[in-house]
C-alpha cells in the first residue's frame, strides 16, 4: 500500500506542468468573474453570432469605450499612468478625434520609411549578440529595444538615445508583465517615462502637440499610444512571428512569403484578445435579438478567427496563396469601422523588414510552449546562418525546462492576478474619473 501511495505521489508531481496551468487559469477566471460579476455579452456567442459579428463591431451604437463598464476599471489600472488619455480608452468626441487625429500624424510615413526606422533598429539590436555563436533569448525581450528605438525615432524625429531607449523598455515591459499576471505593476518605473517626456514637452523639444491638452496629458498620451501599446504589441507580434516560423522556415528575401507568415501568425495567435465596448443605444441583431443600450460587449478576436474558412488553428501560410483575406474571419488590426489599429498601415511594412533582418542572420529553433498569451516571453535558440542548429537533447531540455517554468508562472499569475484584480476594483480608476468629471 505504501509503495501504490508513493508511486501515485510521484506521478502527480511528475504530471504537475500537464494539469496544474490548466487547473490554475480556471481558478483564475473564476476569481476574476466573483470579484467583477458577470458583466459582457460574449461576440461572438449565443446572442451573437460569428455572422454578425463584423456588423456588430462596426455599428455606431458600439461606440462607448469606459463608461459604465466595471471592466474598465481593471482595463485602466493595468494602462495607468494616465489610461484617460490613452486613444483606446476615450470616449466618442472632440477630444478623442484630437488624439486620434495626432496619432495619425506621426504614423503616417511612407512604407519605405518604416522599412528603414525598423531594419536600421532591428540591425543594431542584433550587433549586439554574441558573435559567431548560438545564443539563447527570450524573443519578446530581445524586440522590445528595437520598437522602442523606431517609436522614439517617429514621435521625436531623431534617434532614440539608450537612456531613453531603456526607460521606453521598462515601462513596456512593466505593463506587459501586469497585463500577463506574471508580475504587480511598478508605478515607479512608468513614472520615470512620464516624468522623461514632461522634460521633453517642458522644453519644446516634443515635436508632438495635443492642442487644448496640458503637458501632463500630452505626456500620458505619448506613453500610452507609443511608449506603451505601439512597443508592446510589436515586440508581442514578433515574438510569435519567429515562433512560427522556427518550426515553418520562411525564405528572408521573398516578401511575399514573409507577409503570409506574418498574416498567418496573426491569424493563429491574434495580438487582441478580447475589445469591449458599451452600446450608446439599442443594437438590433436579427429578428430575435436586440441589444439594449449600455450593454457590455466582449468582442473576442480569436473566437471569432476559429470560425469561417479559416477556422483552425494549424500554421500554414501558404493558405493565403488561395484564401483572400476579405473572405477569412481576418481582423488582424481590428475592424476599420471601430477604432482600428492606427499603425495599421505601417505595422506590416515594420514586421517583415524585422523578421527579414532576423532571418538573414539567424535560424530560429524553440521547444517551448507557444501560446497566445505568451507569458514565457518566448524562449528560443538563435543560430547564426550556415551554423549547426541545436540537437534534439539541447531541444528537449528546453522544452522540459519551459513546462516546469510554466508551473511556477502559473501559480504568479494566481497570486498576482487576483490582487491585481481586488485593487482595481478598490482603486475604481475608471468609475471615479467619471464620477469626478459630472460632479
Amino acid at each position: 500500500m505504501t509503495w501504490l501511495l508513493l508511486a501515485a505521489a510521484v506521478c502527480l508531481v511528475w504530471t504537475v506542468p500537464r494539469w496544474l496551468p490548466a487547473v490554475v487559469v480556471r481558478l483564475r477566471e473564476w476569481i476574476f468573474r466573483r470579484v467583477n460579476g458577470e458583466e459582457g455579452i460574449a461576440v461572438p456567442g449565443p446572442l451573437v453570432g460569428a455572422e454578425h459579428f463584423e456588423r456588430v463591431y462596426s455599428d455606431p451604437a458600439a461606440d462607448g469605450r469606459s463608461r459604465g463598464a466595471g471592466l474598465s476599471d481593471l482595463f485602466w489600472y493595468w494602462l495607468a499612468p494616465g489610461p484617460q488619455m490613452h486613444q483606446e480608452h476615450l470616449e466618442p468626441g472632440e477630444r478623442y478625434r484630437q488624439v486620434a487625429r495626432t496619432t495619425r500624424q506621426v504614423l503616417a510615413v511612407p512604407h519605405a520609411r518604416s522599412d528603414e526606422l525598423a531594419t536600421a533598429a532591428t540591425l543594431r539590436r542584433l550587433d549586439a549578440l554574441p558573435p559567431g555563436r548560438t545564443v539563447h533569448v527570450r524573443l519578446r525581450d530581445l524586440m522590445m529595444p528595437i520598437w522602442a528605438e523606431v517609436y522614439y525615432e517617429l514621435v521625436f524625429a531623431e534617434p532614440c538615445p539608450p537612456g531613453a531607449r531603456d526607460l521606453i523598455v521598462a515601462n513596456a515591459d512593466d505593463v506587459v508583465t501586469a497585463l500577463k499576471g506574471t508580475s504587480l505593476r511598478h508605478m515607479s518605473r512608468r513614472d520615470r517615462l512620464t516624468r522623461y517626456l514632461l522634460g521633453r514637452i517642458a522644453s519644446g523639444t516634443c515635436p508632438v502637440q495635443l492642442p487644448g491638452c496640458s503637458a501632463l496629458e500630452t505626456a500620458w498620451y505619448l506613453q500610452g499610444a507609443f511608449f506603451n501599446t505601439a512597443v508592446v504589441q510589436m515586440s508581442e507580434a514578433m515574438a510569435h512571428v519567429l515562433l512560427s516560423v522556427a518550426s515553418c522556415p520562411v525564405p528572408p528575401d521573398d516578401d511575399a512569403a514573409l507577409d503570409r507568415a506574418i498574416d498567418e501568425t496573426l491569424r493563429v495567435h491574434p495580438l487582441f484578445g478580447i475589445a469591449h465596448r458599451i452600446t450608446s443605444a439599442p443594437i438590433v441583431v436579427d429578428e430575435r435579438v436586440t441589444l439594449p443600450a449600455g450593454s457590455v460587449l466582449l468582442f473576442n478576436y480569436l473566437a471569432y478567427q476559429r470560425t469561417g474558412p479559416a477556422a483552425d488553428d494549424a500554421f500554414d501560410p501558404g493558405r493565403w496563396l488561395t484564401l483572400a483575406r476579405r473572405d477569412a474571419h481576418f481582423i488582424p488590426y481590428g475592424v476599420v469601422a471601430n477604432r482600428a489599429c492606427p499603425a495599421r498601415g505601417a505595422a506590416p511594412v515594420m514586421l517583415r523588414a524585422c523578421t527579414r533582418e532576423v532571418l538573414r542572420r539567424y535560424g530560429v529553433a524553440s521547444a517551448a510552449a507557444h501560446t497566445r498569451s505568451l507569458p514565457s516571453r518566448g524562449p528560443a535558440y538563435l543560430t547564426p546562418a550556415g551554423a549547426p542548429a541545436p540537437g534534439r537533447l539541447r531541444l528537449a531540455a528546453q522544452g522540459f525546462r519551459d513546462r516546469w517554468a510554466g508551473v511556477g508562472r502559473a501559480l504568479a499569475q494566481l497570486v498576482c492576478g487576483t490582487y491585481m484584480v481586488i485593487d482595481a476594483r478598490r482603486q475604481r480608476l475608471c468609475a471615479g474619473y467619471f464620477e469626478e468629471v459630472n460632479r
